[in-house]
This record gives structure tokens, C-alpha cells and sequence, in this order.
């Protein structure tokens, strides 16, 4: 199939995201407002690519107008980022806001909004303050789950009259996965317990704030919504076999079905309450917060999805003396022949798009949900100039392509997908890899003050967008 068989909704979203911590960088930052990430980078600054990270990023916070320009010039119908939390207030126990800093929030918001983009924004995108994780361990503690529901009240209070799409996290099981349960980012500490305690906390944190949006008629008021933006990890079975399939199924519990169940159906899994039971790694919860959750589900999702996950029966025992992980029921499978972007190293398989879209169509009640995130990243894309400087990555083009005629595939075919976001707007700051892998329509040159320059797969997203098919 080809492009020219598309037929793209005129209401339907093409945009793109980045997140606070990965392009703002410190300018004006005080020195106890460091997130997660900064406190990361600081301890570890040896493991960050280049030794690159969030303190200057892509400057963002000094040259977002610039930025959006590029963004009306390319056409982006929305634009997602996060608000640094760390940033926003002075005091997290009493929720005071830094004027400062809230300001150029409401500066990039007003910006977005005068050029016709319209802006998503998010509450957390890994930066917990780092005061919150050092004093009560992060998500471990209840009370942090009360402290974020005050920035959240703050950040509402400032931008509900103008901010129509809002989520709580993106992905929120990412950090603690990294963390406790495989011990590859500070404070490199297994502890599944922890991982757990950590994934309850952050939904039960969304259902607060929807309760908290809900509370406040930002719905009646504006039209607007409340989401999470997740990442599911679309999971196939290496074979039909039932013992391949068992080993799917336990995947997609503890790494999908963990945050989609009680997101959109208010409800964990019985099996998941069974599994904690029989490994000694349940969360603490109480029967009126899992009310809340019950009865403050979600409006929409947005869901990041990037490569497949593909599993297979353990073909080895346990280790009993290795705190319980849930690779206790499977191991990857490796299938011969995929497609691979090498530098990465994940998998190229765009017919995720099409599986996830009819499972949220026959799963999940048809909620409304977009792609919040999907891209490709490659390494040293300067070799890929032309003799105008412009970076070829058709490579890029082809990703989007591909992806994208999945996903409306699933669409012509009742999935209630609204909108497809490209990660990422520009180059920008990962964790670890910090620039080496680029996903950005706009390229960011490091040598050169961090100059902006549109690559070819912008101007390929701006006819895209301009023309819909």
C-alpha cells in the first residue's frame, strides 16, 4: 500500500512534543530546584553521552519564540511539552509558585496559542523535584501523591482558562522500571516492592487530578480534557504455543495492562492483585483510594509507541536468591530477519500501530486516544547534509510514513485515534544518549550555538499537513 491511499480526517491532530527537562535547560533555575534528572546528571554526569544533559538542553526556555516559529512554519496543529515541576515552585510542601518561571509558561503558552498551535500540557515528564525524592523517596510516599496534587491545583489556577488538553504524566512507568526494577539509572536499587509502590502512587495520583480538573468545571469552562500518556509495550508471543502465549500475557500485565485497566476502567486486573499476593510485591493501597481511582478514570489517553516487545516462555529456572522481576515469566525473543534501526537498537515493525489502535477499539470501550509520541532516532545525521546544509533523512520520512498508514488504517476501521505527534519537534536531550540519536524535524547544531534548521522530513510533515493525504 501507498501513501496516496490515505485519507487523513481533517480534524485530526499532526503535531509534535518535547518535554521540559529535555530542551529547556537551566537558565534561571535556582539551586534547590534541581528534578530528578538534574540529580541524575549530577551524580552520573560520566554515563551522559558526551557528557551532554539538561543544563543547557536545545535553550528552549530562552528561544521558544524562535522555536514556534519553526513550529507555524512547518504547521503543527498542536504542540505538546511538559511544565518542570522542580521549576514551577519555590516550596513543594506549600505549593509556592515561582513567578518567575510560571510566567514563561504562560509566555510559551500565549505564544503557541497566537501562532494556531494549540498546546498539550503535561504535569510530569520525569521531573520529580529532587527535594521530594531525596526527603520521602519520590512516588514511594502518599504524601508526595498529595504534594503534586497542589502544584497541580497551582498550575490549573494559572492556565484553565487557555490550556484545553492536560495530562498528569507521560509515561510514568518509565523512570521507576529504570530505577528499581532493572537498576540502570540512579540510585541503581532493585526493589520490585518499590517499583510497584511507585506505579500505584502514580495512578492514583492521576485519578486525584482528574478529580481535582473535574472539581474545577475546566470541562465546562473551556471544552477542555484530562488525560495520561502512556507507553504500551505492544507484546507478541514468539509462537502460537500456549506456553509462548502465557509469557505474553504476564508481559502485558506488569507492563501495559498495569496502567491502562485502572486508567480507562478504573480497575487492576485480579491476576495482578494474585501475582503481588504470590511474590511478596504488592503495593499499599486502602479501599477509598481505589474508589478514586474507580470512579475518576480518565477522559483520553495518549499513547507513545515506538517499537514492539516480543517475548517468549523462560527457557532457564529463577535464580531464587534475585528479587522477583516479571521476566520470572518470560525472556525477549529475538526474531530473525526484523527490521532494526541499528542505532537504537529497536525494531522497525509499524503494524504496532494498527494492533494497539483495534486493541483500544475492542478493549478498552473505544475511548478517545492519539499517538503522543512515535519517532525514529539516528546518529550523526550531519553526514547527511546536501550542499544547502539541509539533513536528507528520507530514512525519517519513510518511519512516518509507514507508521502512519497503519494507524489510519485502524482508523478507517473504527479505531477512535484523533491524532498522530511526532517525537520530537527538535533535536533534543535523552537520558544517557543525550544528543547522540536525533528525532527532530529541526535539527540542533551543537557546534554552531545550537542553530535551528529545518530537515527535509519538515518540509516533507508541512505538505503533509497542509495537504492531508
Amino acid at each position: 500500500m501507498h501513501k496516496k491511499e490515505w485519507t487523513i480526517p481533517p480534524d485530526f491532530i499532526l503535531g509534535a512534543a518535547l518535554s521540559a527537562w529535555q530542551s529547556e535547560g537551566w537558565s534561571g533555575k535556582k539551586d534547590h530546584q534541581d528534578s530528578y534528572i538534574d540529580l541524575w546528571y549530577k551524580e552520573n554526569h560520566h554515563v551522559w553521552h558526551d557528557g551532554y544533559g539538561p543544563a543547557v538542553a536545545t535553550d528552549f526556555k530562552n528561544r521558544y519564540q524562535e522555536d514556534i516559529g519553526y513550529m507555524k512554519t512547518i504547521g503543527l496543529t498542536h504542540f505538546r511539552t511538559s511544565i518542570n515541576w522542580s521549576r514551577y515552585l519555590i516550596d513543594y510542601e506549600n505549593a509556592v509558585v515561582d513567578e518567575e518561571y510560571a510566567l514563561y509558561i504562560e509566555n510559551v503558552v500565549d505564544e503557541l496559542i497566537a501562532n494556531g498551535i494549540e498546546p498539550m500540557i503535561c504535569l510530569e515528564h520525569y521531573e520529580l523535584p529532587a527535594y521530594l525524592f531525596e526527603r520521602y523517596g519520590g512516588w514511594e510516599s502518599k504524601y508526595v501523591v498529595d504534594l503534586f496534587e497542589k502544584y497541580a491545583e497551582k498550575v490549573m489556577e494559572r492556565l484553565g482558562d487557555r490550556v484545553k488538553h492536560w495530562f498528569t504524566f507521560n509515561e510514568p512507568i518509565v523512570p521507576q522500571t529504570r530505577m528499581y526494577l532493572d537498576a540502570i539509572r540512579y540510585p541503581f536499587e532493585q526493589n520490585t516492592k518499590k517499583w510497584m509502590q511507585w506505579n500505584f502512587n502514580k495512578t492514583l495520583a492521576t485519578a486525584r487530578v482528574v478529580k481535582l480538573f473535574r472539581e474545577k468545571k475546566l470541562a465546562e469552562q473551556t471544552g477542555a480534557k484530562i488525560g495520561v500518556i502512556l507507553n504500551p509495550e505492544v507484546t507478541y508471543a514468539r509462537s502460537t504455543a500456549p506456553h509462548d502465549q502465557e509469557a505474553a500475557e504476564k508481559h502485558d500485565l506488569f507492563f501495559n495492562r498495569m496502567y491502562l485497566d485502572p486508567a480507562i476502567k478504573g480497575e487492576y486486573p485480579q491476576e495482578l492483585y494474585d501475582l503481588m499476593h504470590k511474590h511478596d510485591i504488592a503495593f499499599q493501597f486502602t479501599e477509598e483510594e481505589l474508589n478514586i481511582i474507580r470512579t475518576y478514570t480518565v477522559d483520553y489517553v495518549g499513547l507513545n509507541l515506538y517499537f514492539p516487545h516480543r517475548v517468549q516462555a523462560r527457557m532457564n529456572g529463577w535464580n531464587e536468591q534475585v528479587p522477583f522481576h516479571p521476566r520470572y515469566y518470560y525472556d525477549p525473543f529475538e526474531l530473525p530477519g526484523k527490521k532494526m534501526n541499528p542505532y537504537r537498537g529497536w525494531e522497525i515493525y509499524p503494524r504496532i500501530m494498527y494492533d494497539m489502535a483495534l486493541r483500544m477499539k475492542e478493549e478498552y470501550g473505544n475511548i478517545e486516544w492519539f499517538i503522543a509520541e512515535n519517532g525514529m532516532g539516528v546518529e550523526n545525521e550531519q553526514r547527511f547534509q546536501n550542499e544547502e546544509g539541509v539533513i536528507q533523512d528520507d530514512y525519517r520520512i519513510e518511519f512516518i510514513t509507514d507508521h502512519l498508514f497503519w494507524l489510519l488504517k485502524a482508523v478507517r476501521e473504527g479505531s477512535n485515534c484523533k491524532g498522530y505527534m511526532l517525537w520530537a519537534f527538535s533535536d533534543n536531550v535523552s537520558p544517557m544518549n543525550a544528543f547522540k540519536n536525533r528525532y527532530g524535524l529541526v535539527s540542533i547544531n551543537l557546534e554552531r550555538n545550537r542553530e535551528r534548521s529545518l530537515k527535509k522530513s519538515a518540509y516533507w510533515f508541512q505538505e503533509l499537513i497542509k495537504t492531508r493525504n
